[in-house]
């Protein structure tokens, strides 16, 4: 008789053939043998790295010429130092632009040929964890449909993996899954199971499966929540693997597509016009030393589950414990271990959709930015490819640029600050025949703020020179003229919620050197308006902020306002900036004018026309538990795929027995639920016997007290419009 139970089986998932994945060691390298580098990448990184560097020396050094020419303060050399930081960084940017036009990347997928055969299996791995399953659903119902109508219902299977833990969530999950299973039934095998213990969070769960399910399957492409991928990638992606056995993991290049709000139109056209030009640059000096984005990428199994066991880092969070941005340090390991790594560029057919707001951009953000500088304890770890290291301190500057911009401009202000209120001395030396002028010079100035300007305007003006070449873009752009009046649209708006967002990043980034965890929230999509309240209880400290700036600037000097105004005008009008990027009606005025417009929205493929239309042709599910009570198809097809909580002998879970205590002095559905807290309602909804005590007080509730059965919701809240609760309330609890 076995005491423990510590992996269930689960009713909805496949015989086990599971592959170990050992946790690696961060200070000892693995023996490999990496795949040599083509000439061409060598040019692309002297390009990118040269190029980047020497801007970064050249913009230095005319900074430094700038504050000596009346000699070098202090507060002056500061300056010097966080300019040379921030120009270098945008410098890369700019070079990795130009090196995408002249270094073609190694292209992998051949674009002339016929639909390839396959020989081996790929599950589409579709992680959720308190999702919208009507979207997931309508996804994966048309990649499955179009799957089987190329004829490879034999090479794919639909596995979804969920962390659900909100129990309305679950049930209108496995609402779901029931349909997509009956949809697809007898084209293309749909497993699913729900774990009761989420450890590891997303990573975790891929492990899991790995562990259990992957020696079943030859490759995985991970999809996200809001992921679609056409067919026709889907099977590109696997012909690539089956073809170059050295290939770890592919990565394609989502593009966004499907939102409506201002924010995500704006997201979007960038996506769309400057997206393939930065992606460019990075798959040309990258090759086989790429970077994985977490969805939309096929990976060998076999390779992952040897390479790919994230340990625990030491330590407390922020720092310590699991690691969150899990992507990054899957594919530097898998480099390590001598796998390539690739970005397919030119591949399209890969989707996803991006936070409907600024303020939900922020929310996610907050996870990113602690994932990413988590890295600081992993980028010096045995063995790993240079270019690895590159891809950590990139996403680690991604964010700690913004406390650098910031610290740049208050050092700007403290120099002007001293030149109001410090009297010059003239004459430092005592005796001397002229005085010491203190002197900046300006005419170099001007020259070194132009340099950057156009340094930093670069890969826009790359990417839309590229897009007016293009017919095809220029076409679905809405023409040559609209095109240009985006890009100048998408200027001024990225101009203006780029200090809020500095501001944003900064306060992330002295949250998690201060010690404070982010935590693991599910991250709010699709097209969910931001409200006013939320508008300005978020950002009316930094409305304050640029108001007291502007006040001091102009007491000080219309000069100095006039330098800080572009930073101070994002700042002072945030709250109404932010509501309006959640706005589908400012959205809409924008599209009704042909601006902002991208091809997936004026001529969009059939996979996501079909993906709209499932979406309206899948079923809406009730209120969970109570649908659980009173429709029997509910419950039926939630019992298919639930399974209880594994339980220890003599160890009973605590929150299963207060449930069942709980529901045993309850006397009306109303009352039984008001008690259960979310853990225990997990626990009723998994057991039919407590199902059907939930039954017996609803019946007992329509008898005796018809009021309180008619108060029960009677519709689930669409995950569309609930917001990530927790993490917005603490963010809006300090504003500033």
């Amino acid at each position: 008789m076995t005491l423990f139970s510590a992996m269930p089986s689960y009713p909805g998932m496949p015989p086990e053939q599971g592959l170990a994945t050992p946790s690696q060691n961060l200070r000892q390298a693995p023996a490999r043998q990496p795949a040599a580098t083509p000439h061409s990448v060598h040019l692309a990184r002297l390009l990118a790295f040269g190029g980047a560097l020497g801007l970064g020396a050249f913009g230095t050094y005319e900074m430094t010429q700038v504050v000596s020419a009346g000699g070098t303060t202090v507060l002056e050399g500061i300056i010097t130092a966080l300019f040379a930081i921030t120009f270098t960084w945008i410098s890369f940017a700019a070079s990795s632009a130009i090196t995408g036009v002249l270094v073609r990347p190694d292209r992998r997928m051949p674009t002339d040929r016929g639909a390839p055969e396959l020989s081996r299996r790929t599950a589409l791995v579709m992680p959720v964890y308190n999702e919208n399953p009507v979207e997931i659903a309508a996804a994966l119902r048309v990649m499955g449909r179009g799957l089987a109508e190329a004829g490879r219902k034999r090479n794919f299977e639909i596995v979804i993996i969920s962390d659900t833990s909100d129990p309305d969530a679950w049930v209108a999950e496995t609402t779901a899954v029931d349909q997509l299973q009956r949809a697809l039934a007898g084209l293309i095998p749909v497993w699913y199971r729900r774990r009761w213990n989420n450890d590891g969070k997303k990573a975790g769960n891929v492990r899991e499966f790995i562990e259990r399910w992957g020696g079943r399957y030859d490759h995985f492409i991970v999809l996200d929540a809001d992921s679609l991928m056409a067919p026709s990638t889907l099977i590109e992606l696997a012909a690539a693997m089956e073809s170059d056995p050295q290939i770890g993991i592919l990565q394609t290049v989502p593009t966004l597509a499907g939102g409506r709000t201002l924010f995500q139109r704006m997201q979007q056209f960038a996506n769309r016009i400057y997206g393939p030009v930065v992606a460019n640059g990075l798959a040309a000096w990258q090759g086989g030393d790429g970077n994985y984005w977490g969805h939309n990428a096929i990976i060998r199994t076999s390779a992952f589950a040897q390479c790919c066991g994230l340990p625990d880092l030491p330590g407390r969070q922020p720092f310590g414990g699991q690691i969150l941005s899990h992507d990054f340090v899957e594919a530097a390991l898998m480099r390590r271990a001598g796998w390539k790594v690739e970005i397919a560029t030119d591949l399209p057919g890969s989707w996803e959709d991006s936070p409907p707001s600024l303020v939900d951009t922020a929310v996610r953000d907050r996870r990113w930015a602690q994932g990413n500088l988590q890295h600081l304890r992993i980028i010096g770890a045995k063995g790993l490819a240079w270019p690895s290291r590159v891809h950590f301190f990139a996403g680690i500057m991604s964010y700690c640029a913004s406390p650098i911009w910031l610290l740049l401009i208050v050092a700007g202000f403290a120099l002007a600050l001293q030149a109001h209120f410090v009297k010059p001395e003239y004459f430092p030396d005592g005796f001397q025949l002229f005085p010491t002028w203190p002197v900046l010079d300006s005419e170099r100035m001007i020259r070194l703020f132009v340099l950057t300007m156009a340094v930093l305007l670069l890969p826009k003006f790359i990417g839309l020179t590229r897009a007016l070449l293009s017919s095809h873009l220029r076409r679905n752009c809405g023409g040559g003229l609209a095109l240009v009046g985006s890009a100048l649209g998408e200027l001024v708006l990225s101009a203006l919620y780029a200090p809020v967002m500095m501001v944003v990043h900064s306060r992330h980034v002295f949250e998690i050197l201060a010690g404070r965890d982010a935590g693991w929230a599910p991250q709010r999509r699709g097209h969910g308006a931001m409200t006013w309240s939320d508008a300005v209880r978020y950002h009316y400290g930094h409305t304050l902020i640029g108001l007291g700036t502007a006040a001091v600037a102009w007491m000080l000097s219309p000069g100095i306002l006039a330098w800080l105004a572009p930073t101070l005008a994002g700042l002072v009008l945030s709250a109404p900036l932010s509501f309006a990027s959640g706005s589908e009606a400012a959205g809409r005025t924008l599209r009704r004018f042909n601006l902002l417009l991208t091809p997936e929205e004026r001529s969009p493929s059939r996979i996501l026309r079909e993906h709209r239309a499932a979406i309206v042709d899948i079923n809406r599910p009730l209120h969970g538990i109570v649908a659980l009570v009173r429709m029997a198809s509910v419950r039926e097809a939630h019992m298919r795929w639930a399974h209880e909580a594994p339980r220890r002998r003599g160890n009973p879970d605590a929150a299963q027995l207060t449930a069942t205590q709980k529901l045993s002095e309850a006397e009306t559905l109303e009352e039984a639920l008001s008690w259960l807290d979310k853990r225990e309602r997990m626990h009723v909804i998994s057991q039919p016997t407590l199902i059907g005590r939930l039954i017996d007080l609803d019946a007992r509730t329509a008898l005796r007290f018809p009021e309180a059965q008619r108060s029960l919701p009677a519709q689930v809240p669409s995950a569309d419009s609930q917001r990530d609760d927790r993490a917005l309330e603490e963010l809006v609890a300090s504003p500033a």
